[in-house]
């Protein structure tokens, strides 16, 4: 049975790294939408050119991108609709992998896991999405 002092810490070791990977995933997607969302499209229709996926997908899926990181972020960030708000990252990680490894860009794959398993552990544990002082989040 784990101690008062123990979820405490747990809770303080999840809510850290919520709020971490919700700056993380948040600023690329607020970022990109700030210098440009078109320019940030255009650029991996270009990565994107000697795979079999056509160029006006690729652009479609580019564009959306940034919103979608930058609306991701915000709600990890805040600790809110976390069960779907982590499962929805996950499922912006698999398009990301689907993505590098088609393109055969095996170190960005290998760095994406280690966002899924992030994004994986707070689905796993997210008990603990929990203020430390025990109030409880939405």
């Amino acid at each position: 049975m784990a101690t008062e002092e123990t979820i405490r810490d747990r809770r303080w070791a999840y809510l850290l790294v919520r709020i971490i990977l919700g700056i993380n995933i948040g600023v690329h997607g607020a970022s990109r939408i700030y210098m440009g969302a078109g320019k940030f499209a255009r650029g991996l229709v270009k990565m994107f050119a000697s795979t079999p996926l056509p160029s006006q997908m690729v652009y479609s899926y580019a564009f959306a991108l940034p919103f979608a990181e930058a609306l991701v972020g915000l709600l990890i960030l805040l600790g809110v609709f976390s069960r779907i708000t982590f499962i929805a990252g996950l499922l912006l990680m698999a398009s990301l992998t689907f993505g590098s490894t088609l393109r055969q860009d095996w170190d960005s794959a290998g760095l994406q896991l280690i966002y899924v398993m992030v994004y994986a552990g707070l689905l796993a544990f997210r008990e603990y999405n929990r203020s430390p002082v025990g109030k409880q989040l939405i």
